[in-house]
């Protein structure tokens, strides 16, 4: 037999002695073809690739643009929560939001459904501001936090007390006071205030004036009650303040990467989009569902993040709930802002559950410590003050 190329050419039979391979040769080449075209072949049976069953699904909206491509989800080889994103919401009780009848469908049902429910999450007081403040300081109210310091004023301090408390009143607390951004960045971590309609970074009144943004503006809806971070001197008088407490604006390019995404994001929507007024200024009817419909549109960019995938850790609370609601007693910290619970999504929580366990916003500080190694602040280091346990996550610092 004669093999005949393409072009005609006649090339000679290669099949005598000298050309036969050795017997194990031309085994081996059988089973590297066998493998080769198997692998050519895909999945037995042809049938279309199994989904990655963790991709989030949702809008694919974010802060200002689509969301970036779901990045891989890597191995749990580190074990531990690595970037925490914070959203407070505004003046909800816990039956309004997370009831049958709530307004909130997304947050209430879909992100409900993904995540732990904290069923006895309390605020610490009435009005916003000193709950903000918790979050970060572990500070308690006083009498002009309490009144969402309508007036940019000096804390003006009269002693302390245990547990690491500053006794006096007043908004702007001395440089002497810590704070969780001071200790992560002592710690070599990140942290950023993402603030909607802040626009210019580090945006405050000036030291004694009237607060003009306690009521909304046309293109304008940023509240600084509501942005805990100016109100310690330890944070704005250091040029750094310009970089990390930021326009929201700036989240979108931030979550293009784990590395480029703080360890901290600390979120705040503007008066309309967190649900504290409704009507809003811009027209649009505010309230929960307003909140609910931002929440829809802006979170899948986070759970579809680098960051978020890799070692996120989201946590949706309000700052107190509506009216005077207070809460039971025995809660470090006390309980005085009312029932509002907290929806805690990670990889390292399991997806439809609850927890009737009390915390409130120390815990959630305190928690935060926790995973980055740092010493609990204030209220969050108060003797029998829980941090989220086993009841939330399935790692624990």
């Amino acid at each position: 037999m004669k093999l005949r190329m393409k072009s005609g050419r006649k090339v000679p039979r290669q099949d005598g002695p000298q050309y036969r391979r050795p017997r194990t040769r031309r085994v081996v080449m059988a089973a590297a073809l066998l493998v080769i075209s198997t692998a050519c072949q895909g999945p037995s049976g042809g049938g279309t690739p199994v989904p990655d069953p963790t991709t989030i699904t949702g809008s694919s909206a974010s802060p200002t643009s689509a969301s970036p491509p779901a990045s891989p989800v890597p191995s749990a080889a580190a074990g531990k929560v690595g970037h925490i994103f914070v959203i407070n919401l505004e003046n909800q009780s816990y039956n309004k939001t997370w009831g049958p009848g709530s307004a909130a469908p997304y947050l209430s049902q879909t992100l409900r459904s993904q995540g732990v429910l904290l069923t006895q999450y309390y605020g610490v007081a009435h009005h916003s501001n000193p709950n903000y403040l918790a979050q970060i300081s572990g500070q308690a109210s006083n009498p002009m936090t309490r009144n969402d310091c309508t007036t940019y004023a000096p804390f003006i301090q009269t002693g302390t007390a245990d547990p690491g408390q500053v006794l006096g009143s007043g908004c702007v607390y001395p440089a002497s006071v810590p704070t969780l951004a001071g200790q992560l960045s002592g710690a070599g971590k990140t942290w950023k205030g993402y603030m909607e309609d802040m626009g210019t970074p580090c945006r405050h009144p000036n030291p004694g004036a009237k607060d003009d943004s306690q009521n909304a503006k046309i293109n304008d809806q940023y509240a600084t009650r509501h942005n805990p971070f100016v109100y310690f001197t330890s944070i704005t008088s250091l040029p750094g303040c310009q970089d990390n407490v930021v326009d929201y604006s700036n989240l979108a390019r931030d979550l293009q990467s784990a590395a480029t995404t703080p360890n901290l994001a600390y979120i705040s929507p503007n008066l309309c989009n967190d649900g504290h007024d409704s009507p809003c200024v811009n027209g649009q009817p505010g309230g929960l569902a307003t909140a609910d419909t931002w929440l829809k549109e802006q979170v899948p960019a986070i759970l579809n993040s680098q960051a978020y995938r890799q070692d996120g850790l989201l946590v949706i609370t309000f700052d107190e709930a509506d009216g005077n609601a207070t809460g039971p007693s025995g809660l470090p910290g006390g309980t005085a802002g009312g029932l509002i619970g907290a929806l805690v999504l990670s990889r390292f929580t399991s997806a439809g559950t609850s927890s009737a366990k009390m915390y409130n916003h120390y815990s959630l500080l305190a928690t935060m410590e926790d995973i980055f190694s740092l010493p609990r602040l204030g209220y969050a280091g108060a003797p029998g003050l829980p941090s989220f346990g086993p009841d939330v996550l399935s790692v624990h610092p």
